[in-house]
Formats: C-alpha cells, structure tokens, sequence
C-alpha cells in the first residue's frame, strides 16, 4: 500500500512501488490532465507538482512520492474557478492542440511560486524542457506573464 494526498484527497493505494506516478494517476485515480507523451522525463507532458516542485510523473515512481503532497492540473482549479494561470491560459488562448498545455501550466505554476515576476528569459528558460510542436510558444510566454500579473493583483500564490 502507497498512501499520498493527491489534490488535497489522501489517498491509500494498493500499487507496486515502482509503478510510474503517471500510471497511478491516469488508471487509479482517473486523472487525465497529466499526459503520456515520451515516458522518459523528455517532453513534459507528465508534469505534475509534488510539494510545489514539478516533476515528470512518467519516471517517478509512485513510492518516491509517498506521504507528500501532488497537485495535477485538475486540482489547481476548476471549470468555474480556474487558477491563475489556468485563466491566463484560456485568455491568451495559449492551447492549440493541446496536448503540451498540461505540462506548461504545471511548469509555469512552479515557476511563478518560487519566481513571483519572471523575466521572458526566466519563463522561457523555465519552460525550455516542455515541448510543443504547434507553435503556440509566444502564447505561452503572454499567458504565464499575464498569470503573473493576475497573482501579482490577489490571485493566489
């Protein structure tokens, strides 16, 4: 048995430890925002937060994560409540196809906690290891700036 809080639910689960996070996310817990994309930590697509780090869910196994703290996409916020960089994502209209968004959001939060006003150089340096292939890149940069200024106003850190 692994016991983890995953958005903010613990949860106790009866897995291998070395089963990747991403496969006890999507096929226990029913969690799609994290993505398959190259299952070797390469294309971000996996990234998830633990204890406010993130981390590529595809090559951490789930036992590394035990008793700490994991927030997916859907646990930043929700259809009616997004958080801010979630709103800042649909604002700049910063997905195209979508299947990077995951990782850049969950990238870009960890970013703008640990880094409340980032350069463009600092954004782009943050988001370096997230690939995209449709070109929404300046999108992004707009967004995860936008989302900055939208905490820097109140919304939550």
């Amino acid at each position: 048995m692994v016991t983890l809080v995953v958005n903010g639910k613990s949860e106790s689960l009866d897995v291998e430890p070395d089963t990747p996070l991403l496969y006890v996310l999507r096929d226990n817990l029913a969690l799609h925002g994290p993505k398959f994309g190259c299952g070797l930590a390469q294309c971000g697509s996996c990234t998830v937060l633990v204890d406010g780090a993130a981390v590529r869910s595809c090559s951490t196994p789930v036992s590394k994560v035990a008793g700490r703290t994991v927030v997916t996409l859907e646990g930043l916020g929700s259809s009616t409540k997004p958080d801010p960089v979630q709103q800042a994502f649909i604002e700049e209209q910063a997905a195209q196809c979508g299947y990077c968004i995951n990782g850049m959001i969950m990238t870009s939060r960890a970013l703008l906690a640990r880094t409340p006003h980032p350069t463009e150089r600092q954004i782009r340096q943050a988001l370096a290891g997230n690939l995209c292939r449709c070109g929404t890149h300046p999108r992004i940069i707009r967004a995860v700036q936008r989302a900055a200024a939208l905490m820097a106003k109140g919304g939550k850190a």
